[in-house]
This record gives C-alpha cells, structure tokens and sequence, in this order.
C-alpha cells in the first residue's frame, strides 16, 4: 500500500498517525519454517540482511505477514547511506557488514495472522491484532510508534527528523490494506534552498530537452559541492530551458569548480555530478557544464549527509542572489534526538 504526499496532517477525519521510516519498505512472510523478506519491487531481501533473517524467524510467530521498514540504527538516528552499502553482490562482503552495522526492522501493519489474511480488515483491526502479535518482540524487531492523536503528530513531525525519520504517514482508521493504492498520506518536511546551477543533464529523449539541473552550494572552504539535482518540470519547459541555458554553455569548462571531476573515478572525495556507481544500474549520468551565474530556489525535504536525499523541486530563479551566497549555511540545522525516545512515545494506539 502507498502513500500520496501532502503539505499538512489532515485537521479533520479518524486517523492513524505513525512516524515515517527512512530505510528499505520491505514485506516479511513468515511460514511454517523459514522467513522470507522481500522489497517493494518484489525482489528478495534476504541474502542482505542474514542477521535479521535469522531474529525474524526466532521472534516472529508462525504463518504471519507483516509490512515494515528495514533500517539502520546509530547512536546518531538512522543511517541510510549505511544501509545502501548492504546491498553489495560479494557474499563475504555481506557477512562482515551483518556483523559491523546490523539491520533492524521496523514492523507497521500486518497482512496475515495465524496463516489468515487480514488485508480486508480496517486499519484499526490490523493495528490492533499487530500490537498483540508483536508484544513480547525486542531488538533488532520493532514495532512502530502510532497515535490517533494530531497534535502528537505534529509533535513528532517537528522532533523525530532529529533521529533521522522522514516525516509523519497518516492512515485513514476505517480502511482495508489495498496494494498497490495511495491509500495512506505522507507529510514530509519541505524547506527551501538559493542553490548554485552548475550544470544540466540531457534527457532521456534526446538533446533538445533538459532532464535535469545540476545544484551546487559552497562549504565552508569556498568549494562548489554537488548536492543534487532538480526535474520537476513539464515538457513545454524543458525544451525552453535548452534555449534558456544556452548562453551559459559558451566556454562553460574553462573555469568550472568541477572541471577536474569530469574525468574522476568514483574513488573521488567529494560529491560529483558525473560520478557512476552500483546504484547507478548503467545510467547515463553524463552533464553538461554551464557557467556559474546562475540561482535557483528549490524546495527540499532533508539532507543525507551533505546532499540532498531526494531530488529538490524548482520554485524559481532568484536573479537577485549571488551564487556566492549559496551556502551550506543557510540550511535550517535540526536539532538531535533519540531514537530510543521515538519507540517509546505512543507505541499503543488505541
């Protein structure tokens, strides 16, 4: 089951609230002898995350199916850069990670009890018969947080991202669990950034339409970091932004901040626009250099480490801003917070 986004938690209407994990969404089977976990795009999980495999079928009960997130917790909140690397194809590679960063799950609805499918069951029922089955579960299984209280809710929007969560799900009570539907709602965190435009990437239909922009803002050091990219932009402007950008093409390399990093390896430090990687699948990552005049505003959610997590959403261009005032530090800080704190608050919802 999905979620749409939205700007705000709902003011009115019967709601289940629950904190929004940021790791891998993942289905768990358990059967009569083994567990099988497998991702959103029906791929198998299992050969990842050995350890969890193993305390999955120790402490779940038999003939059971539960939807939930698959994580890493730090003494620092989540670490989603550390569980991208746990996907790696070398086996023994595999084994010493399950050892140094362990997985945890997160469980936050079930499909099937007792060997019976509950999918038709309101939110509220699964909710309820998911608290029960999961009681007496401890690390590295957990069961999510979740309230019917909004202003907890706004509460914890405002906290848990100091932890590491992506914002607050909402689950309308009186629903069933409907795959493949937008049935629940996702309020995320949105603030804006004036981002440096670097660059451009071709799209995929070919070289008379931008795919997307390369953003770029400057670190404490006075160096240009690639911290991501934006493309919510409709055909029409795509094509008028060939046109757009074209003057800044004019001898873009000579003296571009990221000249050096149009030949490097993905062994390079710092952040690269052109960089291929595993989790890259072959993709053209190929850029185009533009001259470094021009200012954007974008709309973002968080970062992960020094980037953008997502890709940002053009707002406008800001021919008032110097790309010199493009700073990391006007990033809005968010204070820390425990995420021992977050399994605490509210675990019961009924």
């Amino acid at each position: 089951m999905l979620a749409k986004l939205a700007d705000d938690l709902p003011a009115k209407g019967e709601f289940l609230f629950e904190p929004k994990w940021d790791g891998f969404r993942a289905i768990v089977f358990r059967g009569a002898t083994d567990v099988y976990i497998q991702s959103r795009d029906l791929r198998p999980l299992d050969r990842y995350f050995p350890e969890l495999h193993q305390a999955l079928v120790e402490q779940l009960p038999k003939n059971c199916v539960l939807d939930g997130e698959v994580v890493i917790i730090t003494p620092h909140g989540l670490d989603f850069d550390t569980l991208q690397l746990r996907l790696h194809p070398a086996a023994s590679r595999v084994a010493k990670l399950a050892q140094e960063t362990p997985a945890s799950f997160v469980a936050f609805d079930l499909l099937a009890a007792d060997g019976r499918n509950l999918m038709k069951a309101t939110q509220a029922e699964r909710r309820e018969r998911l608290e029960q089955l999961l009681a007496g579960v401890s690390r590295p299984v957990y069961l999510t947080p979740a309230t019917r209280d909004r202003a907890t809710a706004v509460r914890w929007l405002a906290e848990f991202e100091g932890a590491g969560l992506d914002g607050v799900i909402v689950k309308p009570l009186e629903t069933p669990y409907l795959p493949g539907k937008r049935a629940m709602i996702k309020v995320k965190h949105a603030r804006t950034a004036d981002c440096v435009v670097a660059g451009f990437r071709w799209h995929k239909s070919g070289k008379d339409t931008v795919g997307s922009l390369l953003l770029g803002l400057y670190d404490d050091h006075g160096v240009l970091q690639h911290v991501g990219v934006t493309s919510s932009f409709t055909m029409a402007k795509r094509k008028q932004l060939v046109e757009e950008l074209a003057p800044l093409r004019t001898d873009a390399m000579k003296d571009h901040p990221w000249r050096g990093w149009a030949q490097a390896g993905t062994g390079e430090a710092n952040r690269m626009p052109g960089a291929q990687s595993r989790w890259s699948a072959g993709k053209d990552l190929s850029w185009e250099p533009l001259r470094i005049e021009r200012v954007c505003e974008v709309k973002y959610d968080h970062l992960q480490g020094d980037r953008f997590r997502h890709a940002a959403t053009f707002l406008r261009w800001r021919p008032d801003k110097r790309p010199a005032e493009c700073r990391y530090d006007q990033l809005e800080v968010t204070p820390s917070y425990e995420l021992d704190k977050v399994f605490s608050s509210g675990s019961s919802a009924s």
